[in-house]
């Protein structure tokens, strides 16, 4: 699967209803680690809206960095998280759901479906599926 399939898988996930942001990034990557499904979904499911609908950090990003944990096991993932943040942001101008969105601004830097695929090239950009 190409990084443009994957990440209009994910936003295919968000926009229909079934998943949230975190939930999206991480269901689009399940083929390309030891973990289920389901049990994916399981544990992305409160990383909506800024981590718990309080507007913190995005929900994609925070589920491209699960996958990376997965991907990497430990091993540099602290360096690839880093990178993942930097890239994240200069896609989609922050990294905190409150300001993509324009909560208070009005200014909307990034629509959710966008973060959702920054979210997913950043990380294929770092360490490619295939």
């Amino acid at each position: 699967m190409t990084t443009d399939e994957r990440a209009e898988k994910a936003a295919s996930y968000k926009t229909s209803g079934q998943c949230n942001c975190c939930q999206a990034v991480t269901k689009a990557f399940a083929d390309t680690v030891a973990v289920d499904e389901e049990t994916l979904r399981a544990i992305s499911s409160g990383f909506m809206a800024g981590m718990g609908c309080m507007e913190a950090t995005c929900g994609a990003l925070i589920g491209a960095n699960m996958i990376a944990g997965l991907r990497t096991a430990g091993n540099g993932t602290a360096k690839v998280s880093r990178e993942l943040l930097a890239k994240f942001k200069e896609k989609s101008g922050a990294t905190i759901c409150r300001e993509l969105k324009g909560v208070g601004t009005g200014k909307v830097l990034c629509e959710c479906d966008d973060c959702v695929r920054n979210a997913v090239r950043s990380l294929e950009e770092l360490l490619p599926s295939s």
